[in-house]
């Protein structure tokens, strides 16, 4: 090899070196993408720190009583909401557990007692308290919350009428359904 081809190679290798380290600042320059003041995301439902260390945040109140919600609650609407929680659950009569309980029956059935699943030991102590709609609202709302040390990872539904549509919608998977409570 003469060094006439050397040259050659040596400074096609070169330029593209400076065409590629060229392109690179040019990309910086015109995609230029401010640093955030505080790096990370923040996740709706994680616990908030307070002063005395971390602390779940409490449920907002509904400014419509639970029965009054429900009484204009849509099923149909609820069944799309439920689309999410089918990740993990089933709601078909007989139906299989999956990561979560079968809900065929949640209204009105006790705490912790779906026969085949592994319940924490913080559900299964509630074992004598049935799912009422305002126990499940509350659970809805914040799990963790509701429910301290629950395996339920999910961060909860903050919308009222999100609660309320899921609320009808797992009323209807039962042979008797529960009736609302009042307005």
């Amino acid at each position: 090899m003469d060094s006439f081809e050397f040259n050659k190679i040596a400074g096609a290798v070169l330029g593209t070196a400076l065409v590629v380290f060229g392109l690179s600042e040019l990309s910086k320059i015109i995609y230029h993408v401010e640093k955030p003041e505080k790096q990370g995301y923040a996740i709706e439902g994680a616990e908030a720190e307070t002063a005395g260390g971390t602390e779940a945040e409490a449920p907002a109140e509904p400014a419509e009583s639970l029965g009054t919600l429900l009484a204009s609650a849509d099923a149909t609407k609820g069944q799309a909401v439920f689309k999410a929680c089918a990740a993990c659950h089933d709601g078909s009569k007989g139906g299989p557990n999956k990561v979560g309980p079968n809900l065929w029956g949640i209204v009105g059935r006790n705490h912790g007692i779906h026969e085949g699943f592994a319940y924490s030991e913080a559900m299964a102590a509630l074992k004598d308290k049935p799912w009422t709609y305002e126990a499940l609202n509350a659970f809805l709302t914040s799990p963790k919350t509701a429910v301290p040390g629950t395996k339920m990872g999910y961060g909860g539904l903050k919308k009222d009428a999100d609660r309320a549509n899921l609320l009808a919608y797992l009323a209807t998977l039962s042979d008797s359904p529960v009736p609302f409570p009042a307005p």
